[in-house]
């Protein structure tokens, strides 16, 4: 990626909104439905937004925050922001260089990414392409040994760590897709599709037993099922309910993570996503204890627009928010932030997919589409 080629985005591109219209305008609609469509009625993906939204900040003044530190740690490692790329199936619909393109902004810029287990380039040359911390997530589509292989392929390969997706037990009813007819999901899917439906717990303490790397288990939406992966010794506790992409009529994430948290007590590290949009987004999710935020649909309108250097223009964008946010806040850095900087308020917005980007202009014409 070229100086001429940074700054040029950084010129187009002065607000996340930004990138939205200018993603749509490069990707047909089946592609489009695919990034920003939920399971049947949409409602978790609402509530994503909602959740978000009804949290309000409790600022305090007079405090020195000539420098503010953005940075953040998740599994040992430092990251310039407390962000991670979220896995995305099929990545390259969006860019024909797919993870591999998203590992090279994350590397350039600091920080972490979570990469599909079905997306291309693939495990070996996406890593090949990273410099930066990199999580290998894995959909189950064989038996355990297959699963066994896979680990070993990334642990050779240089991951720092392995994820399982584990609310994916029935693939969802995603009507964007099935209306468009696109995307359908084929018999040879349905016969794979049976090994991720028997994924056990027995399996996950094989599995954390065999691998050497920190294993993060990613679907978590109950304090009951993080206590249990805590006692199966389990690195990290992801929480998610895959954008609103899975079961229907679910809890918006930061509801379900502060449930999580008072359950975890520090026994694993945390993980989550679900709306997350803006730096004050990013900073209400790290106050309620979460260690990293993960960005999904966000960093795809960057992706889609202007390839590896949207993504880390998206980065550079999330930052400069969350800065402000924090100095505004009082605080100099995560560490001074807890839950006592949030209060519960009525949100001002219907939630939506966009809600996030009240300035977001979308003509009538284009309406239906978005």
């Amino acid at each position: 990626m070229t100086d001429a080629a940074t700054n040029d985005v950084a010129e187009r591109f002065a607000t996340l909104h930004e990138f939205i219209p200018a993603a749509r305008k490069k990707l047909t609609d089946d592609k489009w439905d695919y990034m920003i469509g939920g399971a049947e009625t949409e409602t978790t993906l609402k509530r994503n937004r909602l959740a978000l939204d009804s949290l309000g900040f409790r600022p305090r003044v007079l405090r020195d925050v000539s420098n503010v530190d953005c940075s953040g740690h998740l599994l040992g490692k430092k990251l310039r922001i407390p962000v991670m790329l979220a896995p995305v199936g099929s990545i390259q619909r969006f860019d024909p260089a797919g993870s591999a393109a998203v590992a090279r902004a994350t590397g350039g810029f600091g920080v972490a990414q979570m990469v599909s287990s079905v997306s291309e380039p693939g495990l070996e040359a996406t890593a090949a392409a990273a410099k930066g911390m990199k999580v290998f997530q894995l959909y189950v589509r064989g038996d355990d040994a297959w699963v066994e292989n896979i680990i070993d392929r990334a642990t050779a390969a240089g991951y720092d760590a392995f994820a399982f997706t584990v609310d994916v037990a029935i693939y969802s009813r995603r009507e964007r897709d099935i209306t468009k007819r696109a995307f359908m999901r084929t018999p040879a899917d349905a016969a794979a599709q049976r090994f991720q439906a028997a994924l056990s717990w027995p399996q996950i303490k094989r599995f954390r037993q065999r691998c050497k790397l920190p294993i993060i288990i990613k679907g978590i939406q109950t304090a009951e099922d993080a206590i249990i992966a805590c006692d199966h010794g389990v690195d990290g506790i992801y929480v998610t309910n895959h954008g609103g992409r899975q079961l229907d009529h679910g809890r918006g994430t930061v509801d379900i993570l502060q449930d999580v948290v008072n359950a975890v007590r520090g026994r694993a590290e945390i993980i989550v996503d679900g709306g997350f949009c803006r730096g004050t987004d990013i900073i209400k999710g790290i106050a309620l204890g979460a260690n990293a935020v993960s960005i999904g649909r966000l960093y795809l309108y960057g992706l889609a627009a202007a390839g590896q250097a949207g993504v880390h223009r998206v980065l550079e964008l999330l930052e400069t928010e969350v800065k402000i946010g924090l100095g505004l806040l009082g605080a100099t850095s995560f560490a001074e932030l807890d839950k006592s900087c949030l209060q519960a308020v009525a949100p001002v917005t219907t939630p939506h997919v966009f809600s996030a980007f009240p300035l977001l202009e979308i003509t009538e014409q284009l309406r239906g589409k978005y």
